[in-house]
């Protein structure tokens, strides 16, 4: 059996990595770039789109004050990997919306990601749902059309989070994960877009591609983390 199907060792292993990035972002020297979009929109409450690739899940909860941002959850995989993850970022105070698009079983796919979109659209009446577009299994920073889509249907804004840290632990993952190291340089870079009326789906995701690679490079020149 798998050890990340034991879900005492999921527990175990999810609270020692949230204690971790407890500690790493509290020792971070972090820079903000562009911040003010998004305090205006957590400032205006309402529904809101965090987006950010996979590859800065480990980094995500030090974008989100939970003292001022809108209230979010996170949109997790189905997968056994996927329950390790939403359960230390729940301890990072982001409940799960499960759901992917990646399942071996097509019937499964289906049922888990049609239920995903019902739930996040749910979640983004509320408050804030964070997604990684080219989540769980890639091609990494290759955006699905999922994204957009759930942009069109909520009417809800989209913050772009580029996250990056330096020095940091770099997994030889699909998506080569960045995971914090304490006492280093931090970057978060925000930019904001809507789903423009009568936009061609196809085109906004290129577009929307485009802005998200934007601001993790930014964040990545601001830390010196190497591009890969």
């Amino acid at each position: 059996m798998r050890p990340l199907r034991n879900p005492v060792i999921q527990s175990v292993l999810a609270w020692l990595l949230a204690a971790w990035m407890r500690v790493c972002f509290a020792t971070i020297r972090w820079t903000h770039e562009n911040q003010p979009v998004a305090e205006e929109v957590w400032k205006q409450g309402g529904g809101v789109l965090a987006v950010f690739w996979h590859s800065r899940i480990g980094l995500s909860p030090a974008c989100w004050p939970l003292d001022r941002a809108t209230p979010a959850k996170a949109l997790i995989s189905l997968s056994a990997d996927g329950e390790f993850i939403a359960k230390a970022v729940a301890r990072q105070g982001f409940p799960a919306v499960r759901g992917s698009s990646a399942n071996k079983d097509k019937a499964d796919r289906a049922k888990g990601g049609s239920q995903a979109l019902r739930d996040g659209l749910r979640q983004l009446k509320a408050g804030a749902l964070a997604i990684t577009p080219d989540g769980p299994r890639g091609p990494a920073r290759q955006m699905a059309e999922g994204l957009p889509l759930m942009a069109r249907l909520s009417g809800v804004p989209a913050l772009f989070i580029g996250l990056s840290c330096n020095p940091a632990i770099r997994l030889s993952s699909w998506d080569k994960a960045v995971l914090p190291l304490p006492f280093g340089r931090g970057a978060i870079v925000w930019d904001l877009a809507r789903y423009p009326e009568g936009g061609d789906i196809a085109e906004v995701t290129a577009d929307w591609t485009r802005r998200l690679d934007a601001v993790e490079a930014r964040a990545d020149a601001l830390t010196g983390l190497e591009r890969v």
